[in-house]
């Protein structure tokens, strides 16, 4: 059973469904009205940070799953936790200015690169 990995998994879908609530929010207090995806700087950001998050699932989650089947759950859970974190300081940075967006990215991607090394290492090691 891969509980932690299963708990991680939640966390990034309930963060990326907060990042959903926040553009919707933002549209309402800039003005922005659907379907638009321009008009505020503010808005733009909120809604660069969703579809940036979006973005990287694909890349993180099939990766955190690889990892926690053929390495560890325990371990493949706390680098989850590390690119939750880096999505959240990203979420922090890019909402104040777009400058501020890199070391969350950094943080995350490092999170994300690491899972889907490891785990492409354990599965050419389980083939050989």
């Amino acid at each position: 059973m891969y509980h932690l990995t299963a708990l991680v998994t939640l966390l990034a879908i309930a963060f990326y469904f907060f990042t959903c609530i926040n553009v919707a929010r933002s549209r309402d207090k800039t003005g922005v009205k659907v379907p638009a995806m321009s008009g505020h700087p503010d808005f733009e950001r909120g809604f660069r940070i969703q579809m940036n998050t979006l973005e990287w699932m694909p890349i993180f989650l099939p990766a955190l799953w690889l990892f926690a089947t053929y390495i560890s759950d325990a371990i493949a859970a706390g680098i989850g936790v590390v690119w939750i974190i880096g999505r959240i300081v990203y979420f922090i940075g890019y909402s104040k200015a777009a400058a501020k967006r890199s070391p969350g990215f950094a943080i995350q991607a490092l999170a994300a690169m690491a899972l889907w090394a490891a785990a492409l290492g354990a599965v050419v090691l389980r083939m050989t």
